[in-house]
């Protein structure tokens, strides 16, 4: 709860933190970083630092909360904390991380905004801080018990079982745990964090769907391989897991974690996907398969061409194992190869789509949000909507409501 003073206090200086927040979240991680380097070995993501993505998620994220506080001092917006503390948690984030970075956000907040920050100005947006901070810290408290995962050492060693080629530039690797203790539980749609070793010492991390059924002691990951483009460098990660991990070989992986997972509900199920997006659909459908569901399931998929298209025939497969499924394919080029296939983008207007569906997004931030503007028009309500992100999340504050 928001203090009365610090709510007046936060709503008349909102716009002016606001405004210089990405500004303050520059200085904030140059500073940690230079004087805290081993922060950058393992936590925090490189490529995100180098192209601001990180910054400008962090800017969004507290100004979000602010907001909602503002809107309903009395709530917390569990929406976004819930799906920042899974991320915190897949990265072994622990609760005196939270005190290093509250010491250089505030020393940035009073470098980059100086005299306007009076100790009123600061003790409020203190009080912000820090109940965001421990509500994320209760909530990824009771993550790591769940998983039954100490933050201190959340990291475990899996074997690489088999290497399978999907497409050109995306590959799957079947992994088992390289020991005999218990594989931590995991429900459909969550994801695992990859550690790797760089060649320059440093470790990185990223999260990569679990796009097999989460049901016994093998686990299958889908990785893309990410090129670089005229304005940003490849993906690190991603290139060195294509060129340099094959069967026989070992992983670093977390706990699964995240919170866009599949209910048991009976209701219909709507799963759209576009590009490596699929992976959090191909696990669901490998659960439902395996458990027997009838629900009526429809599949949404849109690529650049078939031969684009990742674990196709896993899908067309699991599709046919379900009594009640259908899916429906989009290609930019090539749409012939495929039987059925749509050519083009994806555009549901012709679809009969029930409107109590439960819906999953995943897939890049434009096709997600021209694909849930099509269903909002066509009557599905924005609490049946559901989307997973890799990488800085800043969409949520703007689709929520």
């Amino acid at each position: 709860m928001l203090s009365p003073d610090s709510a007046a206090v936060v709503r008349a200086t909102l716009p002016a933190v606001g405004g210089a927040l990405d500004e303050i979240t520059a200085r904030f991680y140059g500073t940690m970083f230079a004087e805290q380097p081993g922060l950058l070995d393992g936590l925090f993501n490189r490529g995100n630092q180098a192209n601001g993505g990180q910054r400008r998620a962090l800017a969004g994220s507290i100004a979000a909360f602010a907001q909602a506080l503002l809107a309903d001092p009395e709530t917390r917006p569990d929406a976004l904390l819930s799906r920042i503390a899974h991320k915190h948690a897949a990265l072994g984030v622990t609760e005196d991380q939270y005190t290093i970075v509250h010491k250089y956000l505030f020393g940035a907040i009073a470098e980059v905004l100086g005299e306007a920050v009076t100790p009123q100005v600061a003790a409020a947006w203190d009080e912000v801080y820090w109940l965001m901070a421990g509500a994320l810290i209760a909530q990824e408290a009771r993550l790591y018990q769940e998983a039954q995962v100490d933050p201190r050492h959340p990291w475990r060693r899996w074997t690489v079982v088999e290497r399978r080629e999907e497409t050109s530039d995306v590959v799957s690797f079947l992994l088992r745990p390289a020991d005999e203790a218990p594989v931590p539980p995991a429900r459909a749609g969550q994801y695992v964090s990859v550690r790797v070793r760089m060649p320059d010492g440093i470790h990185q991390v990223r999260q990569y769907s679990l796009s097999g059924a989460p049901g016994d002691r093998l686990r299958r990951i889908t990785v893309k391989r990410v090129a670089s483009l005229s304005d940003a460098p490849e993906g690190e990660v991603s290139n060195h897991l294509h060129r340099t991990i094959g069967a026989g070989d070992g992983l670093t992986l977390s706990a699964p974690f995240g919170d866009v997972v599949l209910d048991d509900a009976d209701s219909p199920l709507l799963l759209v996907s576009a590009g490596i997006g699929c992976t959090p659909m191909v696990g669901m459908l490998e659960h439902l398969a395996a458990t027997g569901a009838t629900r009526p399931v429809t599949v949404l998929h849109a690529d650049r061409s078939p031969a684009d298209h990742a674990l196709l025939s896993d899908t067309q497969r699991l599709v046919g194992l379900l009594p009640a499924a259908r899916a429906e394919f989009w290609y930019e080029q090539n749409a012939a190869a495929e039987p059925g296939a749509h050519r083009g983008l994806m555009d549901l207007e012709a679809l009969d789509l029930s409107a109590g569906a439960d819906v999953y997004l995943c897939g890049s931030l434009p096709f997600m949000r021209a694909v849930r503007a099509q269903l909002l028009d066509s009557g599905v309500p924005a609490r049946h909507i559901r989307y997973e992100v890799f990488g800085p999340d800043l969409w949520l504050a703007h689709t929520e409501g």
